[in-house]
């Protein structure tokens, strides 16, 4: 049994989605704002009993809010038209999560309080959690009494106001906002009275694939009864890490042996606490003793033996004097002192964990102990989580004296599927040790005897994370991406959810690629604003350069960017996992132009040549014929996509008009290099350097015409150095000085508006980009 997908709806920004959930590990992964904390809650909220009464308005998309309170407003205007009180109509509006299990029918006796009907075979078995009112005539009722008394308070608050105007007394309008102005801010003070979690059973024939990235929830039958036990106890055993760790602090847990305890383990904060409510859970020799424990329990006794007998002596004088108070007298009771020692006692300090620290003392060791808080952050957070996930699995396997501590029947099973929830475990972890945490977390779940086949019951973990180390360690079937959707006209922005399994289909040469290249490249892909694809070496120094030092793209260096460094040849592999994202993306390239026999050759007009770029033949602008190229308009050489929002565009070489040597004339470049060189002609005619410097030095000093620079340009650019000559050009004293080409200098313009128009699409104009630079095309 194991969970196969969930679909939220109504909460936060997950107005309808669904995710997809991985046999073992499934990790959220995406921007920052779209919505992975709001799944982790979701899970927490619906699934954690006790965390339900965490639930508050805010956690309603707000989008509903406006329907909400025009619901109120029909409810008043009823009442005062003295008609009929329209009914509550909830069903569209309130938050929801569905849970949708793979059971085999071997496994029917787990399941049967959510059976659809007993003609249940196994497969999808789906139960909806759904945060409605308790009694929707009732919160209707106490709506309307509320308004009523404000509408009473606001109406005497009026006359008082006149009557004080008539004796003299201030002539200012009264006006005063009374407690509640509409059925939303009612339900900010009242939601947890009104409103609890309600489960029902869904029909797997009426489950539906997401289209458009939207879930399509089945709506319930009129009339549904929901569930009237928690349907998932006994059948899901739940634990979390949360984000919030704190580590070095205090900690307030109110249960230090409950092993148990969701809110609490995930509230730990000192190992030191965690060794202790593990010790009450699974070794306390008081707690079901068996033969191991004998020799323990002896010598606790007899050292609380020779310490009552040390108490009594030492605290004999202080006794006798208290008699000559005339206490205790012949009938009250005397006063003994004894002592309780218990193990765990030993734990109840700040040094019960220490760290070892060797050192050697000439040919001797000498170990020195720090106490826990002394460590780093990384390796406090790294232990931490380690020794959760062993205590949640021995808790739910029963390790120890935990199954001493079952006290009915339903305790003694254990649930068939283990759900492990873990908030950004990359916090204070240095890079390495992120990447061996991820890959290590659920074997850690999964060691035990009993767990090892994985036939009859499993572990599924669920972690969030903002690091791109950790999701580069993990298989692309396994990541979810949080995709965050811009808002339709009066609309907010909401999130959807993509599962990456599928992005190639049956392609698996492409899907292949791009892993090992994600893999073996640092990228920030999964939660980055924007993508930059650029074709070499060359462009990954300069085009950053061009970014920080140019004042007109200022803005993109507030931006979230990520640089791909793929080659012409390769980027439209990528195409695929840039439109499943909807990432706005600028692929800067090389015209690569080629005669008619397939040979590299320098670009020019009316010559029959072609790209043999394959990005420019296949993906934007879909086009191989120079000419067709050269020529195109700026609007022609970017791909919408209407459905996904979102646009890719290409950035080559085009005929550009330079002044040498006195004379005004079309250069067309092949490749950055010289595309910088036609840009920047003073800038290189006055550069000393060698290699490929010296060599474009000598073309302009001895080329007549633009046309003969570029051949001379094309057989130096041949032995290479492309590399070596950007990281020449960082060195110019004056990074203002160099130019970029104006194909880069468009496509980045672009960029930027388009991350402008996103950002405000998404609400997030306050902390997005405020673009200074315009978009526009460059003679």
């Amino acid at each position: 049994m194991r969970i196969e997908f969930i679909e939220i709806a109504n909460f936060r920004k997950l107005r309808s989605t669904r995710v997809g959930f991985s046999k073992e590990k499934t990790v959220f992964v995406g921007a920052n704002n779209s919505g992975k904390t709001s799944a982790m809650v979701a899970l927490r909220y619906f699934l954690v009993e006790r965390e339900r009464s965490s639930f508050s308005l805010n956690d309603f998309t707000l989008s509903h809010w406006p329907k909400i309170n025009s619901m109120g407003d029909h409810w008043e205007k009823a009442k005062r038209a003295d008609e009929p009180l329209p009914a509550p109509s909830w069903d569209d509006v309130l938050p929801s999560l569905d849970v949708w299990l793979n059971v085999e029918d071997s496994e029917l006796h787990y399941v049967q309080k959510i059976l659809p009907s007993l003609d249940w075979e196994g497969g999808l078995l789906g139960v909806r959690l759904r945060f409605e009112p308790k009694d929707a005539l009732d919160l209707q009722k106490e709506y309307l009494v509320a308004r009523a008394d404000a509408e009473f308070m606001l109406v005497a608050g009026t006359e008082m106001a006149e009557k004080n105007k008539a004796e003299g007394g201030a002539g200012e309008v009264f006006t005063v906002s009374l407690w509640p102005q509409n059925l939303t801010e009612f339900l900010q003070r009242r939601l947890r009275s009104f409103f609890s979690v309600k489960a029902y059973v869904l029909d797997p024939d009426k489950c539906k694939n997401p289209e458009y990235g939207l879930a399509q929830s089945q709506v319930l039958p009129e009339g549904s009864e929901p569930v009237q036990v928690d349907p998932f106890k006994g059948l899901i055993r739940i634990d979390e890490i949360s984000a919030q760790r704190g580590f070095g602090q205090a900690n307030n847990a109110k249960n230090e042996e409950s092993d148990s305890d969701v809110a609490a383990a995930s509230g730990t904060r000192k190992l030191s606490e965690q060794l202790r409510r593990y010790y009450h859970s699974h070794l306390d020799p008081y707690v079901n003793s068996d033969s191991e424990d004998l020799l323990a329990l002896k010598a606790i006794e007899d050292a609380q033996k020779a310490f009552d007998g040390r108490l009594k002596e030492g605290f004999a004088v202080a006794l006798k004097e208290m008699e000559k108070l005339g206490y205790p007298g012949v009938t009250d009771p005397r006063l003994n002192i004894s002592t309780r020692l218990r193990p765990v006692d030993g734990l109840n300090h700040d040094a019960a964990v220490q760290y070892v620290i060797r050192v050697m003392d000439g040919e001797s060791a000498l170990d020195l102990h720090l106490p826990e808080d002394s460590n780093g952050l990384g390796y406090q957070n790294l232990i931490s989580m380690v020794f959760r996930l062993m205590s949640f699995r021995d808790a739910w396997m029963r390790v120890g004296k935990a199954q001493a501590k079952i006290t009915t029947s339903s305790e003694a099973f254990v649930p068939p599927l283990h759900l492990v929830l873990i908030e950004e475990p990359e916090a204070h972890l240095h890079t390495q040790v992120q990447q061996v945490f991820i890959r290590q977390a659920y074997k850690i779940l999964r060691a035990h005897d009993e767990l090892k086949d994985g036939s009859r019951l499993a572990t599924q973990m669920v972690v969030s994370t903002h690091s791109s180390h950790i999701a580069h360690e993990c298989d692309f079937g396994s990541l979810r991406y949080f995709r965050r959707m811009p808002a339709n006209g009066g609309d907010i922005p909401t999130s959807c959810v993509i599962n990456l399994t599928d992005v190639f289909g049956k392609d698996t040469d492409t899907q292949r690629f791009v892993t090992r290249y994600l893999k073996v490249t640092h990228c920030d892909l999964f939660f980055a604003d924007g993508a930059v694809l650029i074709e070499g070496p060359a462009e990954r120094i300069l085009v950053p350069h061009f970014v920080r030092y140019q004042e007109e793209f200022s803005d993109l260096s507030e931006c979230y960017i990520t640089w791909l460094e793929i080659g012409g040849s390769h980027a439209h592999r990528m195409k695929e996992l840039i439109e499943s994202l909807g990432l706005t993306t600028l692929i800067i390239t090389d015209l690569d132009a080629v005669d008619s026999d397939g040979k590299t050759t320098t670009p020019k007009r009316e010559s029959k040549q072609k790209s043999r770029n394959e990005t420019l033949k296949s993906w934007c602008p879909a086009t191989e014929i120079l000419d067709e190229l050269i020529d195109k308009p700026e609007s022609e050489k970017s791909k919408t996509y209407q459905d996904e929002q979102f646009s890719v565009r290409a950035a080559y070489q085009y005929p550009i008009t330079v002044m040498f040597k006195g004379v005004s004339s079309e250069a067309l470049a092949n490749t950055l290099e010289d595309a910088l060189v036609f840009q920047n002609i003073d800038l290189f005619a006055s550069l000393k350097g060698k290699g490929l410097l010296a060599k474009i030095r000598t073309a302009l000093e001895e080329s007549t015409t633009i046309s003969e620079v570029g051949e001379k340009l094309f057989s130096s650019l041949k032995g290479g150095g492309k590399a070596e000559l950007a990281l020449d050009l960082l060195e110019i004293e004056d990074p203002k000085a160099l130019r970029p080409p104006a194909y880069i200098r468009e496509g980045l313009l672009w960029l930027a508006s388009q991350l402008r128009q996103h950002h405000n699409e998404l609400g997030l104009a306050a902390s997005g980009i405020p673009v200074k630079g315009e978009y526009k095309e460059v003679a």
